[in-house]
């Protein structure tokens, strides 16, 4: 995910919802990736958390 979002140059913020064995893995490979991916528990943490990324892209 990381490397196509750097393929892709993505600069719009993005939120994933990660679920399996490596869960906390793959949230820190994202967190430490610079990239604007969010990793959201489930679609209503998903929602608020690409909300809040747009309010502040927009400020």
């Amino acid at each position: 995910m990381v490397a196509a979002a750097r393929e892709v140059h993505l600069h719009v913020p993005l939120v994933v919802r990660l679920e399996g064995t490596n869960v906390a893995l793959g949230k820190k490979i994202l967190a430490e990736s610079g990239l604007p991916i969010l990793s959201a528990d489930n679609l209503d943490d998903a929602a608020k958390k690409i909300v809040a990324a747009v309010k502040k892209e927009a400020a």
